[in-house]
């Protein structure tokens, strides 16, 4: 890095360039495995194998079905409106991408150390609504429209409690950095804001109750914001085909995928951040450090995939209005009962 930075401007570039490359790297590793430990997780769950075939235990099937993808046709129906189509499921991406730079993956490494990480995640992944309903409506398929029409409204709705939720942690924390609210939670697991925080012994006993109701409701609103189950109504096969990607095949289509599998672990790496302690040991100065938190970091995010996926093949789907009902009937009242209460304690 010392001689790029020797080479002046175009030294800068590079090392930028690379630096934030490195996001798209893990994000094609991190698809591939959850991928497989989707199918296998799911296999078990139904008492049945799953890949066997391709490789030991079907582990080369990821890398088949990503080959499958890559040569099938591209097509795009004439009714299509085909710019908007094309572009679609980049402004997916992107909007998922994005907010990869404010993850702090180590505490060496994040993509933009800025102040405003929370808000700016929160931000930039709003992108993700656009590029959705942008596919559905230029696919000119009444399926697909009504999968975006669905998923932009369950995402709307499912941004107030996850906003709310993400207020708590940072009215205790005291910042929008997640830098600094890792930090805040440094020195082992009884000091992570799902517990209370680095607190004195009295306001965290008094903060426990209301920080892991609004653990418990971030994680279920995430599931939301990620169309999985039991909230993947804009998906439902059974109901719309495939939803908004209805029209979508190879490569565009594997794009909203790879996104798909992005997003969950964006949010679960959001929730780590503001209440697991991020890169944090759990055993203090324990099994610390750069490399260490990187291990921690993504092990934990790892954990709450794996939770995400268990719940897809546990639970059946809600009903629509069941749906915007537990959004706005019962998990925004109890936020703002612990955002009172948090507030209280914090202040008293």
């Amino acid at each position: 890095m010392e001689a790029l930075e020797n080479l002046g401007v175009w030294g800068s570039i590079l090392i930028a360039v690379v630096w934030s490359a490195l996001p798209i790297v893990f994000i094609l590793l991190y698809a591939l495995v959850t991928l497989y430990a989707e199918m296998k997780i799911a296999a078990h769950i139904q008492d049945r194998l799953a890949y066997m075939r391709t490789g030991w235990h079907g582990t080369l099937q990821p890398f088949a079905d990503i080959l499958k993808l890559l040569q099938k046709e591209d097509t795009i129906s004439s009714a299509a409106d085909r710019k908007l189509f094309r572009l679609a499921p980049y402004v997916v991406f992107m909007g998922t991408y994005g907010a990869f730079s404010a993850i702090p993956f180590s505490s060496i490494y994040i993509g933009s150390n800025i102040d405003l990480g929370v808000f700016f995640i929160v931000a930039v992944s709003s992108l993700v609504v656009v590029g959705i309903l942008m596919g559905g409506w230029a696919s000119n398929n009444k399926w697909s429209i009504f999968g975006a029409m669905r998923s932009a409204a369950q995402m709307v709705s499912y941004e107030i409690p996850t906003a709310l939720a993400i207020l708590i942690a940072v009215m205790i924390t005291g910042s929008l950095n997640l830098q600094d609210v890792t930090k805040f939670q440094e020195g082992g697991i009884h000091n992570w804001v799902v517990f209370g925080g680095p607190l004195p012994l009295t306001q965290k006993l008094l903060l426990i109750p209301f920080t892991l109701v609004t653990f418990i409701i971030l994680f279920i609103a995430s599931l939301a914001e990620v169309n999985r189950t039991p909230f993947d109504l804009p998906e439902a096969e059974s109901e719309l085909v495939q939803g908004f990607n209805t029209e979508y095949s190879g490569m565009r289509f594997a794009m909203f995928y790879l996104a798909e599998y992005a997003n969950m672990f964006l949010v679960s790496a959001v929730t780590v951040a503001l209440f697991l302690g991020g890169w944090t040991s759990p055993f203090g100065s324990f099994l610390s450090g750069p490399v260490w938190g990187l291990f921690w970091f993504i092990g934990k995010c790892l954990l709450l995939v794996f939770l995400q996926i268990w719940i897809r093949w546990t639970l059946p789907r809600l009903r629509v209005d069941q749906l915007m009902y537990t959004s706005w009937k019962v998990l925004t009242p109890f936020l703002f009962v612990c955002i009172f209460g948090v507030g209280l304690i914090l202040v008293l």
